[in-house]
Order: C-alpha cells, then structure tokens, then sequence
C-alpha cells in the first residue's frame, strides 16, 4: 500500500457529511489507505481518473475469495460490512459468473423496458404527491418529503418489478437500512441480514406458488427450469441486491436533487423557464453529491499501483463516488459548486456515481426517469416549496456508504393542480 507515512484515514462509522473529508484526502493523493469499523485495514479510490482506472482494471475482482482478511477468518461474522462482501449476486461476481447472473436481469432493465414503466411511475408519483400535501397539512404546513414521497416512489417501482408484496416494502425498507448502515453492532447486523433473507425467502416462495409477469418469477423459472443458471443463494442474494440498490440510490439522489434546487433557487428557476432541463438537474446532483458516498468493495488480484499508490492483493478497496465527483482535476476549479449547466461545457467529464465498466450500475436507466420524472412533478405541483430547516439541522445517514440524510422536512406551499 501506500508507503509514505501518511496515517490511514479512519472511516467514520456514523457517517456524516463526506464532502471536507474527501478534499482534505483528495490533496493528498487520489488514493487513500483506511481503516474501516472492526479495525479492518483497506482503501479507498477517490480521484476520477483512479477511480475509473480502477474500475474496469482487468486485475480487480469482485469475488469474496480474494479479500485476504476474510479469506484467512479475519473478519468477525457481525461487520457490518459483510454482507457487501459476501452476498452471492451481480456485485460479487466475477467473469462468467458476472455475465450469467447480469444476463437474468438485465432485461428488465433496458431502456425500451424502462420506458414503458413511464405511465406508472407517472401515476404512483401523482398519488405521493396528493400523500405529500394532506401530510403538510396535518403537520402544519411541514412534511418529510423522504417519508412521503421520496422512498415510497422507488421502493414502490422496484416492489412492482419483483412482484413484492407491499405488506413486505417498509420491512424491507428498514432491513435495507440497517445493510447499509456502518454504525451498528454485531448482533444487529446479524440479525437484520438474517431477517432479510427470511423476508426476501418468503417473497421467493409466495411467487413460486403463485408466479407472475414479475422480475422474481422470472429468477424462479430460471432456478427451476435451468439450474445450473442460478442457485437459491444466487436467487436469493440477487433480490437482496435489487431491493436495495434497487431504491437506496434513487431515494438519496431525489432527496439530495431536492436539497440542492432549494439550496439554489436560481438553477431552480432556469430550469422552470426551460434554459436546462430536469435531467441536468438530475446529472449534477450525482456528480455534485453522489447517492452513494463509499461502495464496498473491490479486491486487486495481484499488487496494483494506482496513481503512483501500491494496493496490496486481497486489500477490500472502496470506490469513492463523492470524492471523485468533487476532483478538481476532473470536474474543474469550482468542482464543488452545484451547476446544472456544467454538462454543457465544452469537454464536460461524465461523472462516475452510476459506476464504471462491467459492473454499470444495471438500474441507471430506471433510477434517472423516476427521478427526473419525481422532481418535475414535484415543483411544478408545489412551486414554492422549500425546506422547513437549515441544511446545518438536517440529521445525516448513519454510514458511509449511502450519502444522503435521514429526513427531509419542507413546506410544500400551496398546491397546484
């Protein structure tokens, strides 16, 4: 690793606000060495050009097998990380693997598939935003746009596709929120993966007896009919990863795209009077404060040297999102400055929060119309909303994988139909 006395940055386990950390360590080097909860060394891309290096390096796996620490039974079994590590799906595999289980799912997610969800996304979104304003006025005149309308959109949408009960969707939700969470303990992290799967297996077998035009009934044929291409492990890994990346990044980028337009009335408006559009809005906000802050994790197959940076083989490496959407050698000298116009710059780089390479993130085609469509729907339904307390009020997620904040309250103003 890293072999200039620099000491390793310790990740915070409560999470918070990434962005200063990130530029303190993006000056010293687009690499940086970490030491995650349990005291489990490893690395962390931050640099664009890194990052995107790293992520389609043909000598950087995805499997389990290779991370050294827990290959040698030094990982305990309640890290809070493990589940990233060791779920069996897309994000974990490797080569034919990766292909096989990618193709199960992928078409889903094409773009002709996702834009024939148009008319129900459009339709859940109008029926959160008629929740959104009864709730204000319940709450005199104040709602959490997060509870109400933020995650109900995506968990609703993802719930659809894999044919998930909604009895199931605020269960799942929760569990997904512990996943991801890096500051819980040992026994709570055992429990929420063990509730999860019991949940997602319950979900399996209710669609077993009862299949459907669903993404799960489709994994089930395929486990049934032809089993050598998916397990029940894969079966089940791969709802895990559905459901929750399937609504975790779309909820935290409509909350942060929220945040941002209200933080910046005057892109705001430009928008409003069309001189850009709510998918610049949408691109900036994963550029400028990426859903997904650290994501677990990589594992260089040999000794890698990155940006002048050795990463030992079998070190877990995360990949930087927000830090590498703020490089001021990518993004320019004002990269921390929210523009919705920058895409349109001459020799504009593409940011890298969706992922890079053969692990894209399947669902960008899908989580960028939900949200386009959320925020589109949202200001022109309430013009005047705004929130109902300072950024500094707002409670942080407790991690340091998802980026974003736990509640949103807003005034939505009043309402136009």
């Amino acid at each position: 690793m890293d072999t200039s006395p620099v000491t390793p940055h310790r990740m915070d386990p409560a999470g918070g606000c990434p962005h200063a950390d990130n530029e303190r360590l993006l000056a010293r080097g687009a690499v940086a060495t970490v030491v995650m909860p349990g005291a489990v060394e490893g690395a962390a891309v931050l640099g664009h050009e890194a990052l995107k290096e790293f992520l389609a390096h043909p000598d950087v796996a995805k499997g389990a097998q290779h991370f050294t620490a827990l290959r040698e039974g030094n990982i305990a079994a309640g890290w809070p990380l493990l589940t990233f590590a060791t779920v069996q799906g897309m994000t974990t595999a490797d080569g034919d693997d990766h292909r096989r289980l990618r193709s199960l799912v992928s078409k889903a997610f094409t773009v002709r598939r996702v834009e024939q969800l148009r008319p129900r996304i459009e339709e859940l979104t109008s029926g959160l935003l008629d929740g959104l304003h009864a709730a204000a006025q319940e709450g005199g005149g104040v709602a959490d746009l997060r509870r109400h309308f933020a995650l109900p959109l995506p968990m609703g949408v993802i719930g659809e596709l894999l044919g998930v009960d909604a009895e199931y969707l605020d269960r799942l939700h929760h569990l997904s929120n512990q996943v991801v969470a890096t500051d819980i303990g040992p026994e709570q992290a055992v429990a929420a993966n063990r509730e999860l799967v019991a949940v997602l297996s319950a979900v399996a077998a209710a669609r077993a007896e009862n299949p459907g035009d669903d993404l799960t009934s489709a994994l089930i044929a395929a486990r049934d009919e032809e089993g050598d291409r998916l397990s029940q492990q894969e079966l089940i890994g791969t709802l895990v990863l559905m459901i929750i990346a399937g609504h975790e990044t779309t909820l935290n980028l409509i909350t942060n795209a929220v945040r941002a337009l209200c933080g910046h009335r005057d892109q705001l408006e430009a928008v409003r009077k069309g001189e850009s559009s709510w998918a610049d809005v949408v691109e900036e906000t994963l550029r400028w404060d990426a859903p997904v802050s650290y994501f677990p994790f990589r594992y260089p197959v040999r000794d890698l040297t990155v940006d002048g940076t050795v990463i030992p083989r079998g070190t877990p490496v995360l990949a930087g999102y927000s830090a590498a959407g703020r490089d001021r050698a990518a993004h320019g000298p004002d990269a921390d400055r929210f523009d919705i116009t920058r895409a349109a710059r001459p020799g504009a780089v593409r940011h890298l929060s969706l992922g890079h390479g053969a692990h894209y993130c399947l669902g960008a085609p899908l989580a960028r119309m939900e949200a386009t469509i959320a925020l589109e729907r949202l200001f022109t339904r309430f013009p005047d909303l705004d929130l109902a307390v300072s950024e500094a009020e707002l409670t942080r997620h407790a991690s340091f994988v998802g980026n974003s904040v736990r509640a949103l309250p807003v005034r939505p103003g009043a309402s136009r139909l």
